[in-house]
């Protein structure tokens, strides 16, 4: 049985990308290979590694924490990940940290996927239930355009770094290690800008502020994420951009509340309606209905209109409108409204309240 993920870096379910990244660095440096040749080392190292690449990705991790080792079991393996070339990545990546290095196979520094985003966005529980579209304001990095994203200053190539040749990184031998040090020239680059972008100051990015239109499905529910691909921070060495994640939160309804795709809504009615039946009028996302309470309708008492409720975002249709009966007590009584209650108490019998007769039957029933 595969043990816990958080358990296996030794980290509590809370833990944020910081923790994650330290207890990941500790363990595959104590489990490498290279320093551990035994076969149990090996095996910590591959579990060490398979558990960071999911905990570390929000996305996956929120899979995981939902789901468990299940979410990753269907098509072989821990969701797609390739393990064949990750001894060799993550001395990259630890030696990277301690030596200022920037290692990728290929010898110049490894393009880097930018960031993901995460804006929180404030919907309506009409909307929530109907589907919308809404125009977000980002601020992100992106690309320059002035330079397309290299610095240099248009008309203008940057130039080979003379100290790394091109390669961004400078090699030396570290006990049985041959490490890869980033060019302190280039900063790993390979190429240096001998005249910057002046709108960028030569870093190939900036901050700007861009909209994006957001299509909400109808029947998403507070905690909802949606997923715009390559709409987060421009990525690194010519990488791939991130992603953007909207996170709904959705207003409560003064009215509605909801039970899955059902919607509830709760409709008082007198003692007089109740006990001789009426119609009422009561209201639906999409307009009202009329409902017939029939006499003898006791509080709490439920009717169904069938389809009023909210879109399934599998596609299953739409659930109903449950209409909750509340029969409601009168509070303050004119002398005329109490004397005839009073008479209808002194002639009413246990035809007349079945359920009170039911109850006092357990009653005494239990007591003996």
């Amino acid at each position: 049985m595969k043990r816990d993920f958080y358990e296996v870096l030794g980290v509590s379910r809370t833990c944020d990308d910081d923790d994650l990244k330290r207890a990941y660095r500790k363990l595959a440096l104590k489990y490498h290979p290279d320093k551990n040749p035994d076969g149990e080392a090996e095996e910590r190292f591959k579990e060490v590694n398979q558990a960071y690449q999911i905990l570390s990705d929000p996305q996956r991790r929120a899979q995981y924490d939902r789901l468990g080792h299940a979410a990753f079991e269907q098509g072989g393996g821990p969701g797609g990940f390739d393990f064949a070339g990750g001894f060799d990545d993550i001395i990259g990546d630890l030696f990277g940290d301690f030596f200022g290095t920037g290692r990728g196979r290929g010898g110049r520094s490894r393009a880097r996927r930018g960031a993901d985003l995460q804006y929180q966005l404030e919907i309506s529980f009409v909307e929530a239930c109907q589907g919308c579209e809404k125009t977000l304001s980002i601020p992100r990095l992106a690309r320059c355009e002035a330079c397309g994203g290299k610095g240099a200053k248009p008309g203008t190539t940057p130039q080979t770094c003379p100290q790394c040749n091109g390669s961004g990184q400078m090699r030396f031998q570290q006990g049985f290690f041959s490490i890869a040090k980033t060019c302190g020239k280039c900063n790993g680059h390979g190429q240096i800008v001998t005249n910057p972008c002046v709108t960028c100051d030569g870093a190939g990015a900036r901050r700007v502020t861009y909209t994006v239109n957001v299509k909400i499905p109808a029947g998403v529910d507070a905690g909802s994420r949606l997923k715009l691909r390559g709409e987060g921070e421009v990525g690194d060495n010519g990488g791939p951009s991130g992603d953007l994640y909207v996170v709904l939160d959705v207003e409560e309804h003064t009215i509605f509340t909801r039970e899955g795709t059902d919607l509830v809504c709760e409709v008082p009615v007198s003692i007089a309606q109740a006990a001789l039946g009426t119609e009422i009028e009561v209201p639906t996302l999409d307009g009202s209905a009329k409902v017939k309470v029939p006499a003898g309708t006791q509080s709490g008492q439920m009717f169904r209109l069938r389809g009023r409720g909210v879109t399934d975002l599998a596609g299953y249709g739409k659930g109903d409108e449950l209409v909750r009966i509340v029969v409601e007590t009168p509070k303050k009584l004119t002398a005329r409204q109490r004397e005839l209650l009073e008479e209808f108490a002194r002639i009413a019998g246990e035809d007349v309240h079945p359920m009170s007769k039911s109850f006092l039957d357990k009653v005494k029933s239990m007591l003996g």
